[in-house]
């Protein structure tokens, strides 16, 4: 069993969660969370409207999935994510010792 945690922006939430509408995942929660990374603190449109991004809101997706699923899961979420630009979010994967 594996644990995948990904962090994305708000607006591709909704299509990540739809791209995982049918896959096998045995749980899932969302959270709103904030954070920051490389960009660190610098002024950004962000639904036309500028602010400081010192915390930048995300949306985390947490699930657990088979370990024959992971790779399956993970494809899906990167195709829908990924637009190569700094801030798209990450991926972390971890093992599970037992799902009760």
């Amino acid at each position: 069993m594996k644990q995948i945690v990904t962090i994305v922006r708000p607006h591709l939430a909704e299509q990540v969660l739809k791209s995982l509408r049918l896959a096998p995942i045995e749980a899932l929660s969302v959270t709103e969370v904030k954070g920051y990374g490389r960009q660190k603190s610098y002024l950004d449109e962000y639904q036309e409207t500028e602010y400081s991004q010192a915390f930048v809101p995300k949306v985390e997706i947490t699930m657990w999935v088979d370990d024959t699923r992971c790779d399956e899961i993970l494809e899906k979420i990167v195709s829908v994510a990924r637009s190569g630009r700094i801030g798209d979010g990450k991926i972390f994967v971890l093992p599970v010792g037992e799902f009760l």
